[in-house]
């Protein structure tokens, strides 16, 4: 891959022919590319040539329904089954245990919708004729779900919203101000009798922060062997977007029942999966749409098999070079936090990366430069080459609110309107580093400048 810039191109027609405002905007992307630096990379990252390669082929040998008997069909059909195989070793399940999906947005919905049906089963078939049911001494309707406060919109609002109408109670819970950490203990304090799922990500998107996801499942599970027959299942989830093709991801270890996958996170393209353990066997699956029998019914819809076979290259690239990545990367954004440091002072920045205790993706460093008139969108906006963000993508049109994940994470609010996310990649260098800190310097001065003359 090129330093820091898009994929090149795979052999074979042109992307921009048929469309006049594609030739526009890559004539202006090329141009772009040859100046900026992207360090966005938590946000979205750009497929890798041999994702795009693939896909291409698939685009070619395997357009037929996989449903079909005939040889396109066939072909379609070979390479969603090596996807899901590939998909599955990059998280330590087993084949049978992928359902693919549109991105995580779907996946994450699909387990909360999983989880809500599943309570009622439970409950309908334990109720008496009157349709209530006591657990623990208590009439309870509606299930519980416990999440914590920094998770991603895809969990956040799906709860929030089922709380809105009525359809179910919620918990959600804080991270310490110390570690940036939800607390085990605070997770098995909330446990209720109607509890039906704990849904906390795995690595968050703008701290980067890595949450005690295995502690917290053997904790559980300890809890629902002692519940009764009358209590339904603690379902555990983890949306695993911000860690894949970063840290090493193991289902096994983790001792979740469903983790998410997002392709666009790992340079591959923008669908993905959903792990279950066991579906429908050990862990339920309730589908959210009606239709037909692909995706054993849990994901009606005729396959998308060209992006699930470049999410599969995607993740075999995770498999064979994980090691690589994650080491480079590391180096690299130590590297700009020691270039930060030299250039600013340690007086002058605040890391809201670094937590007492808690380790952190080796990616991610996200800071604040203090001083007056120096917002993070300020900031960013006099850089002349660094790409970069305050937060998540999901949140840019909170244009004059910092960040809700950072002020839930005890950063003060005048230190988080001040953060500037920066997400390192599989290709940015030392010297993309030694530009963008040079590029941040003379946008702080040109901002202080700016502010001494009015």
């Amino acid at each position: 891959m090129e330093k820091n810039a898009c994929p090149a191109k795979t052999d074979g027609p042109s992307v921009t022919q048929g469309c006049p405002k594609l030739a526009e905007l890559q004539q202006k992307n090329n141009s772009a590319n040859e100046y900026s630096i992207y360090m966005d990379y938590n946000a979205t990252t750009p497929m890798e040539s041999e994702v795009m390669q693939t896909i291409t082929e698939a685009m070619q040998e395997a357009w037929g329904n996989p449903s079909s008997s005939y040889a396109p069909g066939r072909n379609a059909k070979v390479l969603i089954d090596w996807a899901r195989e590939t998909i599955a070793q990059m998280v330590g399940g087993h084949p049978e245990d992928i359902i693919f999906t549109s991105g995580g947005t779907e996946a994450n919905n699909l387990v909360i919708h999983t989880a809500v049906k599943y309570f009622w089963d439970h409950q309908r078939h334990l109720a008496p004729k009157d349709g209530r049911v006591d657990l623990g001494g208590i009439v309870q309707v509606l299930p519980h779900i416990i999440t914590s406060n920094v998770e991603h919109d895809s969990v956040h609002l799906v709860v929030e919203n089922l709380v809105k109408e009525g359809k179910a109670k919620a918990t959600f819970l804080p991270v310490s101000k110390v570690t940036g950490c939800i607390q085990v203990d605070d997770v098995i304090a909330a446990i209720g009798p109607s509890t039906c799922l704990i849904s906390i990500m795995l690595a968050n998107n703008e701290t980067g922060v890595l949450m005690p996801i295995a502690e917290m499942c053997q904790r559980v599970k300890i809890v629902n062997h002692q519940r009764g027959k009358q209590t339904p299942k603690i379902l555990l989830h983890t949306d695993a977007a911000q860690a894949l093709g970063k840290l090493q991801v193991d289902v096994q270890d983790l001792g979740v029942d469903y983790l998410t996958v997002v392709g666009h996170k790992f340079y591959g393209p923008r669908i993905g999966a959903l792990y279950v353990r066991g579906p429908s066997t050990s862990s339920p699956v309730y589908a959210m749409f009606i239709g037909g029998g692909q995706e054993r019914k849990f994901r009606p819809g005729t396959e998308n098999t060209p992006m699930i076979a470049g999410l599969g290259k995607a993740a075999e690239l995770v498999v064979k070079k994980l090691e690589i990545y994650a080491s480079h990367m590391k180096e690299v954004r130590d590297y700009l936090e020691v270039c930060l440091l030299t250039v600013f002072g340690k007086e002058k920045l605040h890391f809201n990366s670094h937590f007492q205790g808690s380790d952190c993706l080796p990616n991610t460093c996200n800071v604040s430069i203090l001083g007056p008139n120096l917002q993070g969108r300020n900031v960013l906006l006099h850089c002349q080459r660094l790409l970069a963000s305050v937060g998540a993508a999901c949140h840019s049109e909170n244009v004059n609110r910092p960040s809700h994940v950072l002020l839930n994470s005890g950063i003060p609010y005048e230190v988080a309107e001040n953060a500037i996310r920066l997400s390192v990649g599989r290709a940015t260098s030392k010297e993309d580093v030694d530009t963008i800190v040079e590029d941040l310097k003379l946008a702080v001065k040109e901002i202080k400048l700016c502010a001494a003359q009015t």
